[in-house]
């Protein structure tokens, strides 16, 4: 990815997180990035375009997070803990992705994770299905991985408690749907 590019992202990410994605307007993208509107437009086609950019570029970063902590403990169980707190404990920092999640500014932005978030939950699933089959070669992960995604996913979304008790939530399903 070019500097230009991931300047880019993250100006639209910035403004995002202020005003949603109807108070996104290009001009002010390519001005935080210092370059021209017709730039914006060249690289990403048109705002949606944008949007689904940064979508992929949030999610990558935090596949990226996710994966590590998935190989830093040798017990499955314990990684996947590890790896969903990474992702609470991100999201809470992370300004667009706590205003998509609250709708503070963004709620026009919650169908990029949901209805049209279909890219996020299928390389969400394939870290997770991968981290799975590297513990438990031979069985059929992919159920569990995306029931597991999903469901952390939802509790992002609606937290019903505190974070231990939602990553015990998570891993737990991931266990039992294991042993299914």
């Amino acid at each position: 990815m070019s500097d230009i590019t991931e300047l880019l992202l993250d100006s639209a990410a910035d403004l995002l997180a202020a005003r949603g994605f109807h108070g996104l307007r290009m001009i002010e993208v390519a001005s935080r990035a210092g370059v021209s509107r017709q730039t914006v437009y060249n690289e990403f086609g048109n705002k949606e375009g944008l949007v689904q950019a940064v979508a992929v570029h949030k999610t990558e970063e935090y596949l990226t997070g996710i994966a590590t902590r998935l190989k830093e403990d040798p017990d499955p169980w314990e990684a996947m803990r590890s790896a969903f707190r990474f992702t609470f404990e991100q999201t809470e920092k992370d300004r667009l992705v706590s205003a998509v999640l609250t709708g503070q500014n963004a709620e026009d932005l919650l169908p990029f994770i949901t209805i049209r978030g279909h890219p996020i939950l299928f390389h969400a699933t394939e870290v997770v299905e991968q981290h799975l089959s590297n513990h438990f070669p031979g069985r059929h992960v992919r159920f569990t991985a995306e029931t597991t995604v999903r469901l952390a996913l939802s509790h992002l979304l609606m937290p019903s408690g505190d974070l231990d008790s939602a990553m015990d939530a998570v891993v737990r399903v991931a266990r039992v749907t294991m042993d299914a």
